[in-house]
C-alpha cells in the first residue's frame, strides 16, 4: 500500500496538471475570441483587416521573445509568480482593449499586454508538466492541452452572446475580469517539482545541457519545423470566423466554427497524446501534418458554409496534434535539464511564423478580396513541414536506453 506521503505527491501532480489545464483554457479561450471584434472594428473605426491582425502579429512576436526567458524565470521564481503576474497582465489587455479609439492604442494594450500574457502559458506549463511526469507525459501533456482546446469551444460563443446581449466593449471588460479570476487560480494551483528533493534550485535531470543541444542539428530542426507549422495554427483561428462571415454566416454561427475546431482538437490532442507515448515524436508529426495539409487545400476551395465546418474540423485534429506534440519531443531527443529554455527557444521559432502568417492573410485578403492565395502559402509551408519531418532520426536518448 503506497505510504501516505507518496499518496499526496501522486495528488498533487493531478492538482498541476488541472491549474496548468486551466491556464490553457483562459489564455487560449479568449485569444480565440478576438477574430469576433474584427466586423466592429472595421465599422466603427474603419480598420483594415491588416492592421488589426498586425496587432495579433505584435502579441505573438512580444510572446515568442518572451517565450525564450520563460522557462528559465520559472525554474527559478516558480511558476506561481510567473503565471500569476503574466496571466493578469494578458487578462487585463482585454478589459482595456474596451476602450480604445487609435490603432496606437490597440498595439500598446491588446498586442503588448495580451503577448505578455501568451508568453508562459506554453513554455511554463508544459515544462511543468514535463518534469513531474516521465512514462505518461505525452497523455499527461494532452490532458493539459485539452484545457486549450475546451477554451476555444466554450469562450467565443459566450463573448458572441455578450456581444448581442450588450455591445462589444462590455463583453470585452466581462471577459477579460472573469479572465483573470481564472489566470490567478490556475496560477496558484502550480508549482515547480523542487520540494520533494531537498533545495530550492530547479530539479536538474538527465539530458544534455543547453550549450550542447544547441550545437545539434536535430534541434535546429525541431526549430525549422515549429516555424512551418505554427505560421496556420494562428492564422486559422484569427481569421477564419471573418472569413466565415464573408461566405454568409452570421456572427454566432461564425463563432461556432472555433466551437467545431476545439472539439476536433480535443480528439486531436488525446490521440496524439496517446500515440506519443507509442510512436515518439517523429511519428506523431507525421500524424499532424497529414491532416493539416488537406484541411488548408479545402480552404482554398470552399465556398459553402457547411463545407467550411467539415474542414475546420479536420484542421482542428491537427491543430490540437500539433499544440501537444512538441514539448514532449524535445525531452525525447534531449532530456530535461534544459527543456524549459530548449523549447522556449522552438516557441520562439514558431513565433516569426505566427506573426508574419496573420498579417500576410490580412495583407492579401485586403489586396484580392479573397484568402486564397494566403491558404495556398500556408499549405506550401506546411508541406515543406512535413519534408523536414520525415529527415529526423530515431532519438538518441531513446536508443541509449533500449540498447
Amino acid at each position: 500500500m503506497p505510504s501516505a506521503s507518496k499518496t499526496s505527491r501522486f495528488d498533487e501532480r493531478y492538482l498541476v496538471v488541472f491549474g496548468a489545464s486551466l491556464t490553457q483554457f483562459t489564455i487560449i479561450g479568449l485569444l480565440f475570441s478576438y477574430g469576433l471584434f474584427f466586423k466592429p472594428f472595421e465599422v466603427e473605426f474603419g480598420w483594415s483587416r491588416t492592421l488589426v491582425s498586425s496587432c495579433t502579429s505584435f502579441s505573438f512576436l512580444v510572446m515568442g521573445v518572451l517565450a525564450v526567458f520563460a522557462g528559465r524565470v520559472s525554474d527559478y521564481y516558480g511558476s506561481r509568480t510567473v503565471l500569476a503576474i503574466t496571466g493578469t497582465l494578458g487578462a487585463l489587455g482585454y478589459v482595456l482593449l474596451s476602450q480604445v479609439t487609435q490603432p496606437w492604442q490597440l498595439f500598446a494594450v491588446y498586442g503588448l499586454l495580451t503577448g505578455i500574457g501568451m508568453s508562459t502559458h506554453d513554455v511554463v506549463t508544459l515544462s511543468i508538466v514535463a518534469r513531474w511526469f516521465d512514462k505518461r507525459r505525452g497523455i499527461m501533456t494532452a490532458m493539459v492541452k485539452v484545457g486549450t482546446a475546451v477554451g476555444q469551444f466554450t469562450i467565443p460563443p459566450i463573448v458572441a452572446f455578450l456581444m448581442i446581449r450588450y455591445d462589444w466593449r462590455s463583453a470585452l471588460i466581462i471577459m477579460g475580469s472573469v479572465g483573470i479570476v481564472l489566470l490567478l487560480i490556475g496560477a496558484f494551483t502550480t508549482k515547480n517539482p523542487t520540494a520533494y528533493h531537498g533545495s530550492s534550485l530547479p530539479v536538474m535531470t538527465s539530458g544534455l545541457g543547453f550549450g550542447q543541444a544547441r550545437r545539434s542539428k536535430i534541434f535546429w530542426m525541431l526549430c525549422t519545423i515549429q516555424f512551418l507549422f505554427f505560421s496556420p495554427l494562428i492564422t486559422i483561428p484569427v481569421h477564419i470566423v471573418v472569413h466565415g462571415m464573408d461566405l454568409g454566416m452570421t456572427t454566432v454561427m461564425s463563432a461556432m466554427l472555433v466551437s467545431v475546431m476545439a472539439g476536433a482538437s480535443v480528439a486531436g490532442r488525446l490521440v496524439i497524446g496517446l500515440f506519443f507515448d507509442r510512436i515518439g515524436g517523429k511519428g506523431a508529426l507525421i500524424m499532424c501534418f497529414v491532416p493539416l495539409i488537406a484541411s488548408l487545400l479545402a480552404f482554398m476551395v470552399i465556398l459553402e458554409p457547411w463545407l467550411l465546418f467539415i474542414a475546420v474540423g479536420v484542421y482542428g485534429f491537427a491543430h490540437g496534434g500539433l499544440f501537444t506534440v512538441m514539448s514532449p519531443t524535445i525531452a525525447e531527443y534531449f532530456g530535461l535539464r534544459a527543456h524549459g529554455t530548449l523549447f522556449g527557444i522552438v516557441v520562439f521559432f514558431g513565433t516569426i511564423g505566427g506573426v508574419a502568417g496573420p498579417i500576410f492573410a490580412g495583407r492579401m485578403f485586403d489586396v484580392t478580396g479573397s484568402y486564397f492565395l494566403a491558404f495556398s502559402a500556408l499549405a506550401l509551408m506546411v508541406s515543406l513541414g512535413l519534408a523536414l519531418t520525415l529527415l529526423l532520426p530515431a532519438p538518441a536518448l531513446k536508443q541509449s536506453a533500449e540498447n
